[in-house]
């Protein structure tokens, strides 16, 4: 008998609805965290004198039966609709409903499932958090080795300016730290708890709604009963926080990609992150940085999904909503999933540091220096500066010859004289590099500055997170060894 629908509905229901309806198929991701919210709100009962010992140490009981069976060993009929339904049916075929009946007292599915999503996503925000901390320790250990390693910058992928592949890994550092600290951030908004809103307005039932929160480890209350069924926006928060993640993620393959063409040629990916071609045997192919960029794009996808199905609901809870976990979860594996393909690549990339001085020192990269120093040694303005060196360099297209061979006739026409060293060390790509120890340039000094910053960030970040884990694995051992 369907415990749900008898009473209005009968029991009656097509199979095609129950399947076209039910949430089992993802309902997986919060078996664990209903488990525990079951339990803590069943002690809450007990404690403030709702229902009897007796019965609430059966039900605690069966609900740890229930959790070390597996949901994949219970009875997924899609006529229950969902997990909550499921469990407290498998808790009734144990105890019957005189005991097992009692357990959803002064709740409702409602606040059942809003407190499941936000006990289950905190944990996976800690986890993507964490595995980017990983990967930014490898990015630092990886930029330690390469402090002195000259290569070319680019801006419209042209070349722009030497600068370090140091200070071009740092640029990945710097952005994903952003990312670890909207993660953390978001964690504010999730770890809240809407136990106890009831279906929308809250129960008649003197239950303790600070009870439950402490025993589940959440940080506060949501303070309206109304918002707190309704509220999804903590995971819109968290999906649109991996879809910046996401693009920040994508460039990295993008760039892996680029410059592992012969044309670049400054890096190569390790052969276990390749593929080859069904025809061309020469072929080595970067499949899963490509693989990757199309992944992370479906980010965006499930963004733009959970924003539209929440943007014409009216308010408290309507059944719409479960259609947003799918896209919420495929989110957080996808995410998951390439920070360690990415890092696995960043870690076994080889460096050929070669053609990167090659490049370096090619196509008038030191051009924005060798105005510069026009400037500091003759006091004319920078805009008259770049005028003559954009002279000078059209001159050697022209005239196919280096800087060095037409610069100074272009000096003598406009009346300007500067040292032969001062020019030849504003056209070192190398001496560019090392001048530029302004806080977040690539002087080697200066990276390796930057380089220690980001470390003891991560170390504090790291910190933050373990901390978290730890008090989250505290509440799930403290509940899961209840004892009444």
């Amino acid at each position: 008998m369907n415990i749900l629908r008898r009473g209005r509905l009968g029991n009656s229901i097509k199979e095609d609805v129950a399947r076209y309806t039910t949430s089992l198929s993802f309902d997986k991701e919060i078996f664990e965290a209903d488990i525990l919210c079951d339990i803590a709100h069943v002690i809450m009962l007990y404690e403030q004198g709702i229902i009897k010992k007796e019965d609430a140490k059966k039900i605690i009981t069966g609900l740890k039966e229930i959790y070390k069976k597996g949901m994949e060993n219970l009875n997924l009929d899609p006529s229950l609709d969902d997990i909550h339904m499921v469990i407290e049916s498998e808790l009734i075929k144990k105890l019957g409903e005189e005991i097992a009946g009692r357990m959803h007292t002064g709740r409702s599915r409602n606040d059942e499932v809003a407190t499941d999503l936000r006990l289950a996503l905190r944990e996976k925000v800690l986890t993507i958090a964490k595995s980017l901390i990983d990967m930014l320790k490898d990015i630092l250990n990886l930029a330690e080795e390469h402090k002195e390693t000259l290569t070319i910058g680019y801006t419209h992928l042209q070349h722009a300016q030497p600068t370090t592949f140091a200070h071009h890994l740092l640029s990945y550092v710097s952005a994903i730290e952003r990312d670890i600290l909207r993660l953390l951030d978001a964690y504010k908004r999730i770890n809240i708890s809407p136990l106890g809103c009831g279906a929308m307005a809250t129960t008649g039932f003197k239950i303790d709604r600070e009870r439950t929160k402490d025993l589940l480890g959440f940080d506060a209350l949501i303070e309206n009963s109304m918002d707190g069924v309704s509220a999804r926006d903590f995971i819109l928060e968290v999906m649109a926080d991996l879809s910046i993640l996401g693009t920040n993620l994508s460039k990295i393959c993008e760039e892996l990609v680029l410059f592992s063409t012969y044309e670049f040629g400054t890096i190569e990916i390790a052969n276990e992150f390749c593929s080859t071609s069904s025809i061309m045997p020469q072929k080595k192919n970067p499949d899963v940085a490509e693989i990757a960029r199309a992944k992370l794009s479906t980010l965006n996808g499930n963004l733009i999904t959970a924003l539209t199905i929440l943007k014409a609901l009216p308010n408290t809870y309507n059944r719409d909503l479960q259609e947003i976990s799918p896209h919420l979860w495929d989110s957080v594996y996808t995410t998951i999933d390439t920070i360690k393909m990415i890092d696995g690549m960043l870690k076994t990339i080889k460096v050929n540091e070669e053609r990167m001085r090659e490049l370096a020192n090619a196509n008038y990269s030191t051009a924005t220096e060798l105005a510069d120093t026009l400037v500091r040694e003759t006091g004319i303005p920078f805009r008259t500066a770049h005028g003559i060196v954009g002279e000078v360099v059209r001159r050697s297209i022209e005239e196919k010859k280096d800087m060095i061979e037409v610069i100074y006739d272009v000096l003598e026409k406009y009346n300007l004289k500067v040292d032969e060293e001062k020019i030849r060390k504003a056209l070192d790509p190398y001496e560019n590099v090392k001048m530029r120890d302004v806080v977040g340039g690539p002087a080697p000094k200066e990276v390796e500055k930057r380089i220690k910053a980001f470390k003891e960030r991560l170390d504090r970040y790291e910190k933050e997170v373990d901390e978290k884990l730890q008090k989250i694995n505290k509440i799930k051992e403290t509940l899961l060894n209840y004892e009444i």
